[in-house]
């Protein structure tokens, strides 16, 4: 058997999101390249290859976050993410700090559609 593939971004930022992850007890890291979380199949953060973190927040949740931190909403792919903020680095990094966006984030997830699973049985 093959050994798992490794995630794209930085070992730093990876652990980084990893204990901001294992921090909400609901909250499952997912993805082998790509660290994502996700509920009833929308996704609601995840951490791309350059080692940006991208949180999925509400509307109103957005405006205040962009406005504290002083950052964007998440370009990836060539699109901005219009539900999505970016993360700065330094808030990553506190946990305590981000720990309540992750889990308004989780909340926000979960009054959205779920999304029927696209695995074959």
């Amino acid at each position: 058997m093959s050994p798992k593939p490794a995630p794209n971004a930085p070992p730093d930022r990876v652990a980084a999101y990893e204990r901001l992850v294992a921090a909400v007890p609901d909250v499952e890291r997912k993805g082998a390249t790509m660290p994502y979380t996700s509920v009833n199949g929308n996704m609601f953060s995840y951490l791309d290859a350059s080692g940006s973190m991208a949180l999925r927040l509400s509307e109103s949740d957005r405006a205040v976050f962009m406005d504290r931190f002083a950052t964007t909403l998440h370009h990836a792919y060539g699109i901005v993410q219009k539900e999505y903020v970016t993360v700065p680095p330094n808030l990553l990094d506190d946990t305590e700090r981000l720990l309540p966006w992750l889990e308004a984030s989780h909340t926000y997830a979960l009054t959205l559609k779920t999304k029927p699973s696209k695995r074959r049985a």
